[in-house]
């Protein structure tokens, strides 16, 4: 093993490692993480290895310039990786040093939360971090332009669906018609649209519309598939309205960019409609920049939690078809997907299929007994089901036996009661706002 990465430690204290080889796309690539909610810490060891693979000296001088695209899916836990953690005690911080790592945490992090409802500014819609994290929304000049409308219609339930063919002519229909305003609002035959609930009128007046249904529908789509398509899509107004706009001064502000090692979007404060859009259109942007750059490094980590959510076993959809991109030429881009879920029986066999490391938390006992877990000796299944929060088994394709590690206690803040104070100043929750 040339290249190392610490993974936790042997119950004796000893470091355990995994081969970068099969993380970074070399000889295989992708990690993914089973266990149950809450008791399993798989956010907890994403994070842990994010940390392990960017000091630890592994990526070499390629690390500085690695950076990680990070989701926030449940609770504010993830927007205080660059706090430290008042809570690590001695003993805990001399385990980072057993395995060759500083208890610290992350050193370059950037914050992005989705606009509060209503919000004019758009400011962050965030309870437990005043500073330091920026929204983030699309312009509908942006929506329009790029094709963003199937993202709206991500449920794989969506795929069964008779109004498919509306919402990818639609799509053509706005790259055709929409013409960028100022502030990311968009001119449509003559109609200036600046909210996402006017897109949605304006578009559902011309679905239902007899005489324009053919041209922004489609040939042959009836008064059926019509009327579903404008029921599902002004079901999303409600959800992403704050998210699709062009009503706030200098948009180009508050766009998701990796400027910083790890880069942690906040989906937490969303409905599932609303992450799967997120999720969909940022992992299909980052994709295609890593295709456009043509090379593999830097590399790129994507952390997902709620797998099955993104790209579930049954069924279609563009974020599900984005995700499989990633599993299947991400190693060749050096896109490098950390994917967790509770049941990986549930998730797309593909992406499991792909990832050279596999990880196993604690696990329910059917879910222990599925075909997923057979790289599992039948101890090792059994033991999975009752492990304690903090241990993990790590399977890497050398080893014939999984490893079983410990790892440990986060030096970073998992919430704001661990936070030590910081020295930012508290942000202008009125910056934006024109002054009268």
């Amino acid at each position: 093993m040339r290249q190392k990465v610490p993974v936790g430690l042997s119950h004796d204290e000893q470091p355990l490692f995994a081969n970068l080889e099969f993380i970074d796309g070399t000889r295989g690539a992708h990690v993914n993480i089973s266990g149950i909610s809450g008791v399993a810490t798989k956010t907890t060891y994403a994070t842990f290895l994010l940390q392990s693979l960017f000091t630890s000296g592994a990526l070499g001088t390629e690390a500085v310039n690695t950076k990680a695209l990070v989701f926030n899916v449940k609770g504010e836990d993830l927007l205080f990786l660059d706090r430290e953690n008042i809570e690590l005690d001695p003993e805990e911080a001399a385990r980072y040093k057993l395995l060759g790592l500083e208890p610290q945490a992350f050193r370059s992090v950037s914050f992005f939360a989705p606009p509060k409802i209503d919000s004019p500014a758009a400011v962050p819609d965030v309870a437990s971090r005043a500073t330091g994290v920026r929204s983030f929304f699309w312009t509908l000049a942006e929506f329009c332009q790029q094709g963003l409308l199937p993202f709206l219609f991500a449920d794989a339930e969506d795929d069964r669906q008779q109004y498919t063919m509306v919402v990818h002519n639609v799509t053509a229909r706005l790259q055709k018609e929409a013409t960028p305003l100022p502030d990311g609002a968009v001119m449509i035959e003559g109609n200036e649209v600046r909210t996402f609930r006017d897109l949605v009128d304006f578009v559902s007046g011309k679905v239902d519309d007899d005489m324009e249904r053919e041209y922004w529908a489609g040939r042959a789509i009836g008064p059926g598939s019509a009327g579903a398509f404008v029921r599902r899509l002004a079901g999303a107004v409600r959800h992403v309205d704050r998210l699709i706009r062009g009503d706030v001064a200098n948009p180009e502000k508050h766009r998701i960019e990796l400027q910083s090692q790890v880069n942690v979007v906040d989906l937490h404060n969303l409905n599932d409609r609303a992450k799967r859009f997120v999720v969909g259109v940022t992992v299909r942007r980052a994709f295609e920049e890593k295709e456009r750059a043509g090379r593999a490094r830097p590399l790129l980590f994507l952390v997902l939690d709620e797998l099955n959510k993104y790209a579930p076993r049954d069924g279609s959809s563009p974020i599900k078809e984005i995700l499989l991109d990633v599993a299947e030429r991400g190693r060749s881009l050096g896109v490098i997907l950390i994917g967790a879920q509770q049941t990986a029986s549930e998730v797309e066999r593909r992406i499991i299929a792909n990832s050279a490391i596999r990880v196993v938390g604690r696990l329910d006992s059917a879910e222990a007994g599925r075909d997923e877990y057979r790289f599992l000796p039948a101890p090792q299944r059994q033991r999975s089901t009752i492990i304690k929060p903090g241990t993990m088994i790590v399977n890497q394709p050398e080893l014939p036996v999984p490893l079983v590690v410990e790892f440990p206690f986060p030096a970073w803040a998992t919430r704001a009661s661990e936070a030590a104070p910081s020295g930012e100043s508290v942000d202008d929750p009125f910056q934006g706002i024109p002054s009268s």
